[in-house]
């Protein structure tokens, strides 16, 4: 009798999505003007070459820094269960003034040409990177690739070659990339006014791409990426011709998900779960919810009072260091926090940890970038426009077994009305670019096949 209650309730739940639910519809493109003083009229469009520079006396500045830090010591046996162990820390830090090379990271920054452009007041930076031995005859596919918090335009530098240069790692499809920097997130310039949200990142994101000259293109993200190119999604759809994200903020009130939550683990076929949907999700309060609470902390603070913890983090390296790296480690693998190192060097190095931390530091715009979370978050979850308006440009997923909230298909279904690919990685958590390129950039590629198939069949 349970059972059939059950298949009762999920039936209608869904006849009434299908025959009920809102048309669908396009976000508002607008317009803002986040500069300061009033808008100019003028605005200078420009595309200027950029490249990333240090004083000397800014590395003198960062050493004087480190060298008066003030330690305290870590309770025996806590590892990183209460954040960031000061022991290892230590460590961290001594590597940092005495080994690390910011003279070679350089190097590395700038392999790739950097741009900067004004769009609604601000000095947007961006990467944009041209395909590699591109074939006689093919075409490129512009992809604009979005990063998330505390993360930034470096995370890419791993998958960009296996994109721009696919023949050389047993690849086909070629694309042009641009990864723009966020405002208020390393050399952006952050926005002088209030209420520069996603929405507003992604207009300006689409505005960027129409004036390189792409009119189609793709797009990616994860963390705040995912966001921001789903709005992009609902602000042009005719634009996007397909949208890729390895995280998915589709959480809704909808029936079918809420019966999920509570009947999935014991009727999974009835919302299409799998075996690996039931092993992530399940039991929900400790996979999901115990979770959430334990690694949303710094979300309801930088939510709510950025500035106040953001002025300390600014005026120490190493306070700095040790709040975006500790989310390096539990946000890759929840079991890192059992590890004395965190595991911070068992996918990543030092050099590219403490390179992400540097561009942070060195253009001071660790406020600017956890004020992005008030502006998104400060009213409330799922109170914005976009969050009631599905998204019909054909959509990919990449659902990997470590990201700090999984989202099955029928969750993802509520927002994304048109996926077309959902697979789940054989590993990896929250920084997936920067983590597993490889495995990362094989998804968009298979991906863009299937959009680029369905496309030639409907010409």
């Amino acid at each position: 009798m349970l059972l059939e209650i059950v298949i009762a309730l999920v039936v209608g739940a869904l006849l009434y999505q299908f025959v009920f639910r809102r048309k669908d519809e396009t976000l508002p493109m607008g317009d803002g003007w986040w500069g300061a003083g009033q808008r100019h009229d003028d605005e200078n469009e420009d595309i200027r070459p950029f490249t990333i520079e240090t004083s000397e006396e800014e590395l003198n500045d960062l050493f004087h820094r480190i060298d008066t830090t003030r330690f305290s010591d870590p309770l025996e046996g806590s590892r990183f269960n209460y954040g960031f162990n000061s022991n290892h820390l230590r460590k961290v830090v001594s590597y940092w003034r005495n080994n690390f090379s910011w003279s070679k990271q350089l190097e590395i920054l700038n392999k790739y040409p950097h741009f900067k452009t004004k769009i609604e007041g601000l000095d947007i930076h961006f990467l944009h990177v041209k395909p590699v031995n591109l074939p006689a005859g093919r075409k490129a596919k512009p992809l604009i690739m979005v990063h998330g918090w505390p993360g930034s335009f470096y995370e890419f530098y791993k998958i960009i070659p296996l994109l721009t240069d696919p023949a050389s790692h047993g690849l086909s499809e070629y694309f042009e990339v641009i990864c723009p920097s966020i405002p208020g997130y390393g050399f952006s310039e952050a926005s002088h006014k209030l209420g520069c949200n996603s929405v507003a990142v992604a207009r300006i994101f689409y505005k960027l791409m129409q004036r390189l000259g792409f009119r189609l293109f793709y797009a990616q993200g994860g963390d705040w990426g995912s966001l921001i190119c789903t709005n992009i999604a609902q602000i042009a759809p005719s634009n996007v011709i397909g949208l890729h994200l390895n995280v998915v903020f589709a959480l809704s009130p909808k029936l079918p998900v809420v019966l999920s939550v509570f009947l999935g683990q014991h009727f999974p076929g009835l919302f299409g779960f799998q075996d690996e949907d039931v092993r992530r999700m399940f039991p929900f309060v400790k996979k999901v919810f115990h979770q959430t609470v334990k690694e949303s902390g710094y979300m309801h603070l930088q939510a709510t009072k950025p500035d106040t913890a953001g002025c300390g983090l600014n005026n120490s390296p190493v306070g700095l260091a040790a709040y975006i790296l500790e989310k390096f480690s539990t946000w890759t693998d929840p079991a890192f926090c059992d590890h004395e190192d965190g595991g911070l060097e068992r996918k990543y190095t030092l050099d590219d940890l403490l390179t992400n931390v540097m561009i942070y530091w060195l253009t001071g715009s660790i406020v600017s970038s956890m004020r992005f979370y008030k502006e998104n978050l400060g009213r409330g979850i799922g109170k914005a426009k976009h969050d009631k308006i599905p998204v019909i440009v054909p959509t990919g997923i990449a659902s990997f077994p470590n990201e700090l909230v999984h989202c099955p298909l029928l969750w993802a279904k509520q927002k994304h009305h048109n996926i077309v690919s959902f697979n789940y990685m054989p590993r990896g958590g929250h920084f997936a670019a920067f983590e597993e390129p490889e495995i990362l950039a094989q998804d968009i590629q298979q991906f863009v096949k299937k959009v680029e198939q369905k496309l030639e069949c409907n010409k």
